[in-house]
């Protein structure tokens, strides 16, 4: 586009100039008055789902800052009065949230790092090693993705109980570093790899496991962290496996955590929503130093291959 026109458009609004001079005003005000309404439309949209995203979170922050009686108030308040910062001391006071941070922090980190390191070898080897049956065994490690979750826990949970590995960081963390979306995602990343760096790297006498450590990791990088945010992300809002493997106070997480405040009779919202910032802040500052590999994940997952 030139000047905010499309080629196609102005040779049309050239052509009608030719023909009809005296309507060229008119032509101009009804260009300008579409591209100002399209845009005008854009801006709207784009502004209405801003709003959708961001209310939620601004409600969450107002009710944590609520006492008892305000959280209940109908018609709601947006800004309590008065603001109770207590309701922070009294939230962390009331529940060992600092290790339950340390806890999610601990596999959060862990699972992610386990992941990054089965997904790229899995990936390697499907898409740069020669072996036998080689794509029908990816497309049946693939298909595991259809598979709900909630299909393996039971015989998951037989075999962690059976390792004894009950209310242990074992049990939280090993069942879940193994991900077929994860392999997937970085085994279409290795095929975009020119294959002559492979080649060069054998002349030079390098075995798979040089070429896997020394060239294909390092120029993965952006798939890598890619991966690394999702995986974060999704084991530090787990809350369906914890629950099933954890039991002492000590060993549970932060979701487990937030699920003290929601009693037989009643609700804490104000409390609940104070768990719930907590729990959000990690996920913003990973979000916000590493917003554009989401994007190129979203991108990453399309790649031909």
């Amino acid at each position: 586009k030139t000047g905010g026109f499309s080629m196609s458009e102005q040779s049309l609004t050239r052509e009608v100039l030719v023909a009809h001079p005296h309507t060229e005003a008119t032509v101009v005000q009804r260009v300008f008055r579409k591209v100002r309404i399209g845009d005008l439309l854009s801006h709207l949209v784009l502004l209405l789902g801003a709003v959708t995203m961001v209310v939620p979170f601004l409600w969450m922050l107002s009710t944590s800052l609520k006492s008892d009686q305000q959280a209940y108030i109908f018609p709601p308040i947006w800004i309590p009065q008065p603001i109770m910062w207590s309701n922070y001391i009294t939230t962390w006071q009331a529940l060992p949230f600092d290790r339950f941070f340390i806890n999610s922090l601990l596999v959060a980190v862990a699972v992610t790092f386990g992941q990054l390191l089965t997904c790229s070898m899995g990936a390697f080897a499907f898409a740069r090693l020669h072996f036998p049956w080689r794509e029908p065994l990816f497309v049946l490690y693939l298909a595991t993705i259809m598979v709900p979750f909630q299909v393996i826990m039971i015989p998951l949970f037989i075999l962690v109980r059976e390792l004894n590995w009950l209310d242990t960081y074992t049990g939280q963390i090993i069942p879940l570093i193994f991900s077929a979306y994860g392999t997937f995602l970085l085994r279409q990343f290795f095929r975009t790899i020119p294959i002559e760096l492979e080649d060069a790297a054998k002349i030079d006498g390098c075995n798979y496991a040089r070429i896997f450590w020394n060239i294909m990791l390092p120029l993965s990088k952006p798939a890598l962290a890619t991966l690394g945010i999702f995986v974060f992300l999704f084991s530090w809002n787990n809350f369906l496996w914890p629950l099933l493997v954890i039991n002492s106070l000590e060993m549970k997480t932060l979701p487990l955590g937030l699920a003290y405040f929601l009693g037989q009779y009643t609700i804490y919202w104000n409390l609940l929503m104070v768990g719930a910032t907590i729990t959000l802040l990690p996920v913003l500052i990973v979000f916000f130093f590493a917003q554009r590999y989401f994007i190129e994940g979203i991108t990453l997952t399309g790649l031909k291959g």
